[in-house]
């Protein structure tokens, strides 16, 4: 995809959080961001996530990278974790941009089948999509079976991650750590 021109990129922040701690890697986002940047051709690099306010030094560090913060308030599951999702707001973000004909090039990183219905929309309109799970054996049957150009993101987090100890997997990020 990087080889015709400017893509905008929609995250799908837990989706790409959980894939990565599940392969035992922790994304530099500074890395990760130019990384996208330079592969492909992006200056929209859209992450969307839940707000929780003690993560807001993250959240300014993350804008320092170039990610775009797109928020979603939280509520509490029955267990006392925290829940987010997010899908909708990143399904409108795309058809927003869609037919305010910004790009004709969407990445999509996700491996939820939740966006098989919009990878489909956008297919049959003609754009290019391309979809980047972060756990290929976790990539939806409901996305693969669009025919989508899918790259999964298990080859390629040598470039912008490290790989996490055993207790620092079970960890969450604070205030001075990145996601």
């Amino acid at each position: 995809m990087s080889n015709f021109g400017m893509s905008f990129v929609y995250i799908d922040g837990a989706n790409l959080h959980k894939g990565s701690l599940e392969l035992n890697n922790k994304i530099d986002y500074k890395k990760f961001g130019g990384w996208l940047k330079q592969k492909y051709k992006t200056d929209k690099i859209y992450l969307f996530i839940g707000l929780i306010p003690k993560y807001s030094k993250l959240y300014q560090r993350l804008q320092e990278y170039g990610f775009i913060l797109v928020f979603k308030e939280t509520v509490m599951n029955g267990n006392g974790e925290v829940k987010v999702n997010c899908d909708a707001e990143l399904v409108l973000k795309v058809v927003s941009d869609f037919y305010e004909e910004k790009t004709d090039n969407f990445v999509i990183i996700s491996g939820d089948g939740d966006f098989g219905c919009l990878v489909e929309f956008l297919l049959e309109k003609n754009k290019r999509v391309l979809i980047l799970p972060p756990v290929k054996e976790k990539c939806s049957y409901l996305l693969r079976k669009t025919k989508v150009r899918i790259s999964p993101l298990d080859e390629h987090y040598h470039k912008f991650s490290s790989k996490l100890l055993g207790e620092q997997k079970e960890k969450a990020p604070d205030k001075d750590e990145s996601m």
